[in-house]
């Protein structure tokens, strides 16, 4: 059996890595039973009695555990040429209609892949455990009860990690939902495990959640180790890398093994591409104004989830369904390409480094894309894995209130003077805690450097929010209870308040060595009825829609301006101040309390010159205003001295070019106030820096 470890620091870390593996393995047991087309069930072989009993365990052969280290596979065969895997969710709160439409447009599915875990998701789960709710994704159930009877008929694998901290709480919570449906269904969990349950043998009623809410980002191994033995209709994983998720199934299918490399970064490059669900297929790309990114509301409504073609000698094609609406070409891609990987010439990942420098797009057509270049980097694989480990950080208190017409934006800032003071008075020496900022007018910074008090003279609606962070809770009721006072004891007009306060968790990152991290799998089938009830074929599938496509003419004319990527394309002015949105389009994304955008010009031979005006300097300057605290004028000189020695001191930023798609990736270090998990900022990931940089003025050289 294929064993591939991965590191966690302490026993705690190691449980974690166990159940992230488990996690990983249930994926590839989904996807085996999907892709042998003689395996797959009918509807009609998916009815049965429903009996009291939801879930028997199978007998184990013998329990394993497995370590990290990279293993390879014993004459692989290759169960296919090609497979088809589609993204279903790209992040947590995604839609599950969406996944549902996907799956009748695209018939030819060996597996559906839900990627529903964030470092935010993952520290709110781990609140939640802790407070006695569930460690998976509580919504697991609305998504198999929308996905698998569909899924079950058409013999595709569904891969996801909603296990979280808890793969096997979600695997029973399946289990009793396809029950109530009178679905058949094996269900796999790969995950990670501690070093103190290993040896002691597997039982059905021991916890094995990851002591400390630790967990390792594991590899495709787990996964295609379910795969191979289980063959299971769902796989349920714990924290496994992203691309990883999509990876194993080729692995599995394709006959690959852990030192074809080339072929795995093809592949990852796939699954990178696939993760965010639609950002690929025009989701996060529509903006009015801009020529080269507009679609009317109905295009932007009939967005179609990604899938991939893979073949067996690495080729990838990317795909959306015929006939829906969005938009699948060069700039699409290239955007998802550089979403948060920092270094393009080294993207880790737990089962290959990849070098994206040369990788390449050719549309197809409107909804087909070819993906070529990508290939592993220097150093091809990690001798250590990402793991991350919650740590408090302290009680998060926040208050917000509305103000409007003549001086509203001066009233706000009097609104914010009062509650910083009243809290000095209670707690002296907190200001440096609190961060300010006026939704409607700063609260993205996202103005051009050029200032804002003409747009001041303008705003007649705003809202002014105050965020603090503290390291006790009576700290933050008391800033609660501060902010309300402004109803009687503030300015005049302000209404609306909202008062809130939580305790807040972070994820610190370390890396730990692969032979310490271990993993197994396992998997459980609903039982058979014994009871007179049988669920009707109807019941099943009644609420899965009969969704009329477009004619394929008309598709292609409401996206065939997106095809050609030099057809409407020309260089920008020279020697004119213009804004960067002329020039160039750009998505942002985090990493921890970093931030990753990315600079695309419309017009590819323009980053030769954006290469001579974006320099490091240049960066810092626009986002500075992001690290303001105050809105005071009294603080404004001490606070702008105190920010820019911070940022001198701790703010990097390092600018890499992408030949091949001829774009910029920045990434900027210590910008993010902490990170997502603890930021006091309205956009807590940072999203909204990259039309900060595209509305800043710049000139051209010749």
């Amino acid at each position: 059996m294929l064993s591939l470890s991965m590191y966690v620091h302490g026993q705690s870390c190691q449980d974690f890595t166990l159940e992230f593996e488990w996690n990983t393995l249930i994926q590839n047991v989904i996807q085996d039973s999907t892709h042998k087309n003689e395996n797959i069930p009918m509807l009609s072989d998916l009815l049965y009695h429903v009996e009291e009993e939801v879930e028997v365990m199978e007998p184990q052969d013998e329990e394993e555990i497995h370590n990290c280290l990279i293993k390879l596979r014993t004459n692989p065969p290759r169960r296919r040429d090609k497979v088809y895997i589609g993204c279903g969710a790209g992040f947590g709160s995604d839609r599950p209609l969406a996944a549902l439409k996907l799956l009748q447009r695209v018939q030819e599915l060996n597996y559906l892949v839900l990627e529903c875990l964030a470092e935010r998701t993952l520290a709110d789960r781990y609140q939640i455990m802790m407070s006695g709710g569930d460690g998976y994704d509580s919504q697991i159930s609305n998504w198999m009860h929308m996905l698998l009877p569909l899924a079950l008929e058409r013999g595709t694998c569904i891969i996801t990690n909603m296990g979280a901290m808890d793969p096997l709480g979600a695997q029973h919570k399946v289990l009793e939902m396809a029950n109530s449906l009178g679905l058949n269904v094996s269900v796999a969990v790969a995950h990670e495990v501690s070093v103190s349950n290993i040896g002691s043998g597997f039982s059905p009623a021991k916890s094995y959640t990851v002591d400390g809410g630790i967990s390792t980002y594991l590899g495709a191994a787990p996964i295609v180790c379910c795969l191979e033995k289980y063959q299971p209709n769902v796989i349920i994983t714990s924290r496994i890398a992203d691309a990883a998720l999509f990876l194993a199934p080729m692995v599995y299918e394709l006959g690959w093994n852990w030192d074809e490399l080339e072929h795995l970064a093809q592949g990852s490059l796939a699954g990178h591409l696939l993760e965010c669900g639609c950002q690929l297929t025009g989701g996060y790309f529509m903006h009015p104004g801009d020529k080269y990114r507009d679609m009317s509301f109905q295009q932007l409504l009939d967005l179609s989830l990604p899938y991939a073609e893979i073949c067996f000698d690495g080729q990838v094609r990317v795909a959306k369904a015929e006939g829906s609406g969005g938009v699948l070409n060069f700039n699409t891609c290239a955007e998802q390409l550089l979403y948060e990987v920092g270094d393009p010439e080294a993207y880790i990942t737990p089962d290959v480094v990849i070098d994206f420098q040369d990788v390449s797009f050719l549309p197809l057509s409107s909804s087909r894309v070819v993906c070529l270049g990508a290939k592993p980097s220097t150093i091809s694989v990690p001798d250590k894995l990402l793991q991350l480990v919650p740590k408090d950080c302290g009680w998060k208190g926040w208050g917000e209130i509305s103000y409007g017409g003549y001086e509203c934006v001066k009233r706000a800032k009097a609104a914010e003077y009062l509650v910083r003071s009243w809290m000095e008075e209670m707690f002296p020496g907190l200001n440096h805690h609190i961060l300010s900022y006026i939704i409607g007018f700063d609260s993205l910074k996202a103005t051009s450097s050029i200032g804002n008090e003409c747009l001041q003279a303008t705003i007649e609606d705003i809202r002014l929010r105050m965020d603090g962070l503290f390291e006790q809770k009576d700290q933050a009721v008391q800033f609660t209870r501060e902010f309300t006072a402004l109803y009687t004891n503030g300015p005049a007009g302000g209404g609306g308040i909202s008062t809130g306060y939580k305790k807040e968790t972070l994820l610190e990152k370390h890396l730990v060595k692969r032979e310490d991290v271990f993993w197994r799998a396992g998997i459980t089938r609903n039982a058979r009825s014994q009871s007179k009830k049988v669920l009707d074929p109807e019941d099943n599938l009644r609420h899965i829609l009969t969704l009329p496509l477009k004619p394929q003419a008309e598709s292609n004319k409401s996206s065939s301006e997106f095809v050609s990527l030099d057809s409407s394309c020309s260089p920008a002015p020279s020697d004119e101040k213009i804004p960067l949105y002329k020039v160039a389009h750009s998505r942002a994304g985090d990493k921890g309390n970093d931030i990753n955008f990315s600079l695309i010009p419309h017009f590819p031979p323009d980053y030769k010159r954006l290469k001579l005006i974006i320099t490091s300097q240049w960066v810092k300057s626009v986002v500075s205003n992001l690290l303001d605290l105050s809105l005071s004028p009294d603080l404004e000189s001490d606070a702008r001295n105190q920010r820019d020695k911070w940022i001198n001191e701790n703010v990097k930023v390092e600018i890499y070019e992408v030949k091949g798609i001829q774009s910029l990736n920045i990434v900027v270090r210590n910008i993010l106030d902490g990170g997502v998990n603890c930021s006091r900022r309205v956009d807590r990931h940072g999203k909204t820096i990259s039309d900060l940089i595209l509305c800043q003025q710049v000139v051209l050289p010749s």
